[in-house]
């Protein structure tokens, strides 16, 4: 695999080394000790999830402020274009964001450590969107942060008012939401 930091370094782009003919393509998508020894953490995932989504519809700025999950995510159907946030106080890249396409194509996955919020917004027809965990889902921890917080200023691609859930639509400005 190949591991590319992005511009808040301790967010990560994984490529796996993809098999591909005219059959169709093979590839590893995880294995723990090839992970491990690639990133250079030692993190254990103990949570798989799934979602599907249609075009236009926003997830995030998501993170739990107690238990908070380090994530590996990817697309396995469709596009879309994933983000995340450094919400860690003491960190240089403070309210900085990364953002990337992840899609069925390029194969990309995206490690965005405990500290970080996190969303996507679907660009194709419909995505599949899969990710692992580094801790379990506790909703009576999970905070949003809005996705269209001004000082934050995610240049989402071009679009109109994204399709959000009720509790998405609550999401915090930065300076209000509670951070590490």
């Amino acid at each position: 695999m190949k591991i590319t930091p992005t511009t808040i370094p301790d967010v990560l782009v994984i490529e796996p080394k993809v098999f591909g003919d005219a059959r169709g393509f093979f590839f590893e998508s995880f294995n723990q000790k090839a992970f491990n020894e690639a990133t250079g953490l030692d993190v254990n995932f103990v949570q798989d999830n799934h979602s599907r989504s249609a075009k236009g519809v926003l997830r995030g700025l998501h993170y739990q402020i107690e238990q908070p999950q380090g994530k590996l995510v990817r697309v396995v159907r469709g596009a879309v274009f994933d983000v995340a946030v450094d919400i860690r106080k003491s960190s240089l890249t403070f309210g900085k964001w990364v953002g990337m396409e992840l899609s069925e194509d390029n194969h990309k996955q995206l490690w965005i450590p405990a500290g970080f919020a996190h969303g996507f917004l679907v660009t194709s027809d419909s995505a599949e969107f899969l990710y692992k965990t580094t801790d379990y889902y506790a909703p009576e921890h999970e905070r949003c942060i809005a996705w269209n917080d001004l000082e934050i200023g995610i240049d989402w691609p071009v679009m109109t008012q994204p399709s959000l859930s009720a509790k998405d639509q609550l999401g915090l400005a930065l300076r209000e939401a509670e951070t590490f």
